[in-house]
């Protein structure tokens, strides 16, 4: 399928790696052009060195204004169609195990940066009459993981303003959606299983396949997967879903509407 993106632009946050990378290369390899921002400008020089005319990277810590100050000129030199809302998560915890210093920097970490970034770029897209939002969060927005406290709050917050914003700006041809990611072969999730088998008194692989095991397609999910579903949500055949928590977790959740 031709996705229709080959003319447009969109900006990826956390595009040095993970879900963030597979996205950028997924909208290249369709055509798009793609501001690229991540706290390492050499990765991300790197990276993307053999796509130097379609990729433009940006260095910078998206907690920071002057991170999103940086984006925001690129945006007044060029015209964009949509935004990746991607980054890491906070530090794992019980509720009881958290200090109100973590709920301060997770609150910076996980989803003021979002909205400020999102009320920056919404006039844009509703003067254009188009517009693609698009956040990458977690399976937790639906079913709240064990000692994911700051993670579970926060990543459901960001989904609730995404909610209310996609009802204000549907009128005008801006959609906003919310992807949520269940385990994935990327760094984060292998961090997360060499924990696990550290904690555990077990092996990587043991980690890893039990893991797995508890995954109703038997596997983790692939970076590039996820990507050419985020790739189709940001091209205007995705036009008629607004609004809406797309789960991509093997089956993983529970619940009726995972």
């Amino acid at each position: 399928m031709d996705l229709g993106i080959s003319d447009h632009t969109f900006i990826v946050c956390g595009a040095s790696s993970g879900f963030g990378e597979a996205i950028t290369r997924q909208l290249v390899k369709e055509g798009a052009d793609i501001i690229a921002v991540a706290r390492r400008g050499d990765l991300l020089e790197d990276k993307y060195a053999n796509f130097e005319k379609n990729v433009t990277p940006v260095e910078g810590s998206l907690i920071y204004s002057e991170t999103l100050d940086k984006i925001m000129a690129l945006v007044k030199k060029r015209e964009i169609h949509g935004i990746v809302f991607n980054a890491g998560g906070p530090p794992t915890g019980t509720p009881l195990q958290t200090t109100m210093a973590d709920w301060d920097a997770s609150w910076q970490l996980v989803m003021r940066w979002k909205i400020d970034l999102a009320l920056r770029l919404a006039p844009i897209f509703k003067e254009k009459g188009y517009g693609r939002v698009l956040f990458i969060e977690s399976q937790s927005v639906k079913q709240p993981l064990p000692a994911l406290t700051l993670s579970n709050a926060f990543r459901a917050g960001v989904t609730g303003f995404a909610k209310t914003l996609a009802l204000e700006l549907a009128k005008h041809g801006v959609t906003v959606n919310v992807l949520a990611p269940g385990s994935h072969e990327t760094p984060a999730i292998e961090r997360v299983i060499k924990n696990n088998s550290s904690m555990r008194g077990v092996s990587y692989d043991e980690a890893k396949q039990e893991m797995e095991q508890n995954i109703p397609v038997g596997r983790l999910g692939k970076a590039e997967e996820f990507a050419s579903l985020a790739a189709w949500l940001l091209s205007p055949h995705s036009s008629y879903i607004t609004g809406q928590t797309i789960s991509h977790d093997g089956g993983s959740i529970s619940g009726l509407f995972g």
